[in-house]
C-alpha cells in the first residue's frame, strides 16, 4: 500500500535523505515502517526512486524542479521545496518545524557536520546516518544505556572531557578525532560538560 493512503500525522520520525551514495535500502527500510514523512534532496531523487520509495517532500533548485515537474505527478501528493544550497539542512529544517515534526532521521550525512547543524533543527529529536553507523546526540550532559559487548564512537570538540562508567571501572578522557570505545555487556554511562554524540553500528 503506497504511503498516500495514510494520513500523515508527525507521530513517526520524518526521513531525510540527504545523500544516497553508500545508503542501502536495507538500511533505511525500517525507519519507512510506519510511513513517516520522506524528504530527499534533490541529488538523491533518482537513487530513492529507484527504490521504489514515495517520497514527499523534495527539496531541490529552480532548475531542477522545472525539468522534473512530471515527478509532481507521478508521486502525487509530491511537494518541492526551494533550496538553492546543495545539501543545505536550512529549508527543509523550516519544513519540518512549521509542520510540527518532533524528530528525523537524517540519512547519508557525515557524523562529521554534526557539530555545524543549524542550531534549529538541533531541537528535534536527531539520528545521523552516516554509512553502517547511527549517531544520536546527548543534550543534558548525561546519557545511560544497557549495550551489548560492543564498541562505540565519541563525538565532540575536540578535546572536551568525557567521563565512561560501566563494570570496567571509571575512565575520563578528552575527545579526540574518531574517539571509539569498547564497553563491555551491561550498563555505561557517559558524562560531559557539553553536547556530545555516540555512534552504534547498525545491526
Amino acid at each position: 500500500m503506497s504511503s498516500h493512503h495514510f494520513v500523515k500525522d508527525q507521530q513517526e520520525p520524518a526521513v531525510w535523505i540527504v545523500d544516497a551514495d553508500g545508503v542501502s535500502l536495507e538500511q533505511i527500510a525500517p525507519m519507512l515502517e510506519w510511513v513517516p514523512t520522506v524528504l530527499v534532496n534533490e541529488s538523491a531523487v533518482e537513487q530513492v526512486l529507484s527504490w521504489g520509495i514515495k517520497i514527499d517532500i523534495i527539496l531541490a533548485s529552480e532548475d531542477f524542479q522545472r525539468t522534473n515537474d512530471s515527478l509532481l505527478q507521478e508521486q502525487f501528493p509530491l511537494k518541492f521545496l526551494t533550496e538553492s544550497e546543495p545539501n543545505s539542512l536550512n529549508r527543509g529544517t523550516e519544513y519540518l518545524l512549521e509542520t510540527a515534526h518532533k524528530a528525523v532521521h537524517l540519512i547519508g550525512m557525515s557524523h562529521l557536520q554534526a557539530l555545524q547543524l543549524p542550531a534549529r533543527i538541533s531541537g528535534l529529536d536527531l539520528t545521523i546516518v552516516d554509512g553502517d553507523w547511527k549517531y544520536y546526540p546527548v543534550k543534558s550532559g548525561v546519557f545511560r544505556k544497557w549495550f551489548v559487548d560492543t564498541t562505540i564512537h565519541l563525538h565532540a570538540k575536540e578535546g572536551q572531557p568525557i567521563e565512561i562508567q560501566n563494570s570496567n571501572g571509571t575512565l575520563i578522557l578528552p575527545i579526540t578525532y574518531a574517539t571509539m570505545i569498547e564497553v563491555p555487556e551491561g550498563t555505561t554511562e557517559l558524562k560531559s560538560p557539553g553536547l556530545f554524540w555516540i555512534g552504534e553500528m547498525m545491526s
